[in-house]
């Protein structure tokens, strides 16, 4: 059976000396997360998720979620027990407003614990996941008395959230869905339609469910302008906050899926159910994107948590098989066979998926920082240029971090061998569960024309440009140094090749926007590489510095610059193939006709 040890120390080293949060101490929301209350946070949140939600990962994915006759729901054995423990420590609470009961601290630590969930548990961490995102649409667009009405229950997790926007028909293209909004004469509209893959769809977690629905009022443009979105509660909420009546949402059926079994992703069926309007009608879309932002950067940290457990069972599987001898000589003479450990072809393995995932973990903190900084930041100009880095970073996050963290998934099942395909071993479930983070909340080619599309144009270019000048100052301070100056120098090259390829895109996807589209994915991967580059020579420089002094830890301290060197010699190098690939354009990529891709009899 599967383990997990969740990183605490790797998490505390990016909080505290990487990232430094302390300075940021004088920011609201900044003041009470001391060194002292970080490391007890996530040292905790580390042990709650290893102890409770790990234990039941498997059972999860085993049984699954039974939908009974009435439209019910039941999570799989352990679930309900597990979830009270969460609502009753509040972890669900702690980067939320005060306002509404939630304990205000950074979204850094709120991004730590979601990974920890998430590598112990995933099929468990949707169900208040998307909560979350829930809660920051109805904060950002709902009126005062909704907010009033829905979030305190929800940020506390006696309410859970759901995001509805997938129809049978139409999943990327938003504009194409049915699912009809009615006025009615209290102001409330009647929702009627069908919505797929709903995450936590239904379920017997909590007593109530709050549906964010996208629907079209009567009249609407045909197209993603004419989107509205709606509060639909599974259970109507009365004016004194107490439940009324069930609403007219029903689980239809629960869908077969490849992974996460322990969560139910449903199709809801709405008959006339009724809605409330959040912010303006026809603007769902705006308010919706404020919720699938941050399930995109949730969904990033589930790339790395599927690639960080299946990392460390794999380490530990592969110090413990033996099989062959070292290729230098034997290396344990007294027994049978060497430990795999030794084989470069496994180390391989083992390293890439060891710098990948503490580079990820340190681009996912990083970004939470920035979403921080956009509300808290001391001046206008900070907060603007926070902005302008998270959505840049976004769609890097969600579709390069889950691309990885499949792959890395992949190849720690390969450390196992055969033994790997084996249920037993629990590596087929990581790969399976890591699968869908690929897919959903926009698939990763969606990503890779968000970034290449939209982000890199936004403001003229006002973003990408920042980006360059971030990574451009932090090399020429690190290319003198005689530790760090090789991986400045590689991070430089990399940086260029970006930077080639940038331009690249600016003299030919107005031409020609099949180029554009042809490259992205490309492009995504280059900028995913470089800024987990960046992520590396900022590792390597507080590592050096810490062993210019006598750290208690000191091989901690040498494994980072070590990992940081492995970076920039195995990693840095595919940005110039990459660049390559981009250039070649959509000529043969979009000349075959399509009969020519039937397979002729």
């Amino acid at each position: 059976m599967p383990t997990y040890t969740a990183p605490t120390r790797d998490t505390r080293f990016i909080v505290n000396e990487v990232l430094d949060l302390a300075s940021y101490g004088n920011l609201p929301g900044f003041e009470s997360a001391t060194p002292d209350i970080i490391d007890t946070v996530i040292d905790e949140a580390g042990k709650f998720c290893a102890e409770v939600l790990q234990p039941i990962n498997a059972v999860g994915d085993r049984q699954g979620c039974t939908r009974h006759e009435d439209g019910s729901v039941t999570t799989p054995d352990g679930f309900k027990e597990a979830f009270g423990q969460y609502v009753e420590s509040g972890w669900g609470t702690i980067a939320q407003p005060e306002e509404f009961g939630g304990q205000g601290m950074p979204h850094v630590l709120g991004f730590a614990i979601e990974e920890y969930m998430g590598t112990a548990n995933q099929a468990f961490a949707m169900y208040p996941g998307l909560t979350n995102g829930a809660v920051s649409a109805i904060i950002a667009a709902g009126s005062q008395e909704q907010k009033e009405k829905y979030l305190p229950k929800m940020i506390a997790n006696e309410w859970l959230g759901t995001m509805n926007l997938t129809e049978p028909h139409c999943g990327t293209d938003l504009g194409l869905i049915r699912t009809k909004a009615e006025p009615q004469a209290d102001g409330s509209y009647a929702i009627t339609g069908t919505k797929i893959f709903i995450s936590a769809g239904e379920h017997d977690l909590t007593e109530n469910i709050i549906h964010l629905v996208l629907a079209k009022t009567p009249g609407a443009p045909d197209s993603s302008k004419g989107i509205s979105l709606f509060i639909v509660p599974k259970v109507m909420v009365n004016d004194d906050g107490s439940l009324g009546d069930r609403n007219g949402v029903t689980c239809g059926s629960i869908e077969e899926k490849m992974g996460i079994h322990g969560n139910s992703t449903c199709v809801l069926n709405y008959d006339g159910a009724k809605g409330f309007l959040v912010g303006e009608e026809n603007r769902g879309l705006a308010a919706m994107f404020v919720m699938m932002n941050a399930a995109r950067l949730g969904v990033g940290i589930q790339g790395l948590a599927q690639a960080e457990v299946s990392y460390q069972n794999a380490v530990a599987y592969a110090l413990d098989r033996r099989q062959g001898r070292a290729l230098t000589g034997p290396a344990e003479p007294e027994a049978a066979a060497d430990p795999i450990f030794v084989h470069p072809d496994v180390r391989r393995m083992l390293m890439d998926a060891k710098a990948f995932t503490e580079g990820m973990r340190a681009l996912a903190l990083w970004g939470a920082l920035q979403v921080d900084l956009t509300h808290k930041a001391q001046t206008q100009e900070e907060r603007e240029e926070a902005d302008l880095i998270i959505s840049l970073l976004t769609p890097v996050i969600k579709g390069y971090g889950t691309d990885k963290g499949y792959d890395i998934a992949t190849n720690m099942q390969q450390v196992f061998g055969g033994h790997g395909y084996i249920q037993e071993w629990g590596m087929e479930q990581f790969v399976r569960d890591s699968r869908i983070a690929m897919i959903y909340e926009g698939t990763n080619g969606v990503q890779a024309m968000d970034l290449c599309g939209r982000k890199l144009a936004r403001d003229g270019g006002k973003a990408i440009q920042a980006f360059f000048k971030t990574v451009d100052d932090e090399i020429a301070e690190a290319r003198a140094d005689e530790t760090l100056g090789d991986i400045a120098k590689r991070l430089e090259k990399a940086l260029g090749e970006q930077k080639a390829a940038t331009m690249w895109f600016m003299q030919n996807a107005m031409k020609n926007p099949n180029d554009l589209g042809a490259g992205a994915h490309h492009y995504m991967h280059i900028m995913g590489i470089v800024t987990l580059g960046l992520m590396w020579l900022r590792m390597a420089k507080v590592a050096q510095q810490k062993l210019s002094g006598s750290p208690e830890d000191k091989a901690f301290y040498e494994a980072k610059l070590t990992t940081a060197a492995y970076f920039a010699e195995r990693f840095l190098p595919d940005v110039g193939a990459l660049r390559r690939k981009l250039e070649a354009g959509s000529g043969s990529m979009m000349a075959l006709p399509e009969e020519a891709f039937a397979t002729a009899a």
